[in-house]
């Protein structure tokens, strides 16, 4: 696990709307997105359009990253409590 990918689950324990996770890690974009789906293709997070409507389809976070909320599934919390 990457210092990124570690310093954003940290973050995840709770659903949390990209505008937080920016203003709390103040990364670019780029870095942000980039870690989002480096974490999500590794199943380590979960995707929501609403807090309560999670996104089960397979979507562009490049694209739409920045209008969605996200939470550390359980393999990501296991993944960062084992470090």
């Amino acid at each position: 696990m990457s210092d990124e990918e570690f310093d954003l689950l940290d973050e995840l324990y709770f659903v949390q709307p990209y505008s937080t996770l920016q203003e709390t890690l103040a990364w670019e974009d780029e870095k942000m997105l980039d870690t989002l789906v480096l974490l999500k293709d590794k199943g380590w997070i979960k995707c929501f359009t609403t807090p309560d409507r999670e996104c089960f389809d397979s979507i562009n976070l490049h694209e739409v990253g920045k209008e969605l909320l996200y939470l550390a599934s359980k393999k990501g919390l296991m993944a960062h409590n084992t470090i």
